[in-house]
């Protein structure tokens, strides 16, 4: 993965869901997240995660599909120069501790707040998920059929 910060590119933020969708094919999101994926890097976008989302993704991976499957996954994304991976340092961190406890009627995660930071740093405004939380956020998720 590539830590990078595209600029005139369309920018689509992945979350530990969406990579999830796109890695089981059993998932019921599946064909409709690659479509999303597919198109936004058929139209010169890049696709933007964060180390917290790779940790995620890493472990439900394995949790899910065996060690074999993350190892492929990572595999396929860390070659990728369409992926841009940005890194959750102390200020991020912060920032993402207030999201946590600021909102007090939500369910997200921490790792969650830390991606509304980086979406909200690097203007960002779709996210690749099935995750409910990026909505309740004020981001676009898609694909906006699979939302759970």
């Amino acid at each position: 993965m590539q830590d990078f910060n595209p600029t005139g590119a369309d920018r689509l933020f992945v979350d530990t869901a969406g990579w999830m969708a796109l890695a089981d094919s059993g998932d019921r999101a599946h064909a409709s997240t690659k479509r999303v994926r597919d198109n936004t890097l058929h139209d010169g976008g890049v696709l933007i995660t964060t180390d917290f989302v790779v940790d995620e993704t890493l472990t439900l991976i394995r949790m899910r599909l065996g060690l074999q499957a993350a190892a492929r996954w990572w595999a396929q994304v860390d070659a990728s120069s369409r992926i841009g991976w940005e890194r959750i340092d102390p200020a991020r961190a912060e920032k993402a501790r207030a999201w946590f406890f600021g909102w007090a009627d939500k369910s997200f995660s921490f790792t969650d707040c830390t991606s509304f930071v980086v979406m909200n740093e690097l203007g960002i405004t779709r996210a690749l998920t099935t995750d409910r939380h990026f909505r309740q956020a004020g981001f676009e998720s898609l694909p906006a059929d699979d939302q759970r």
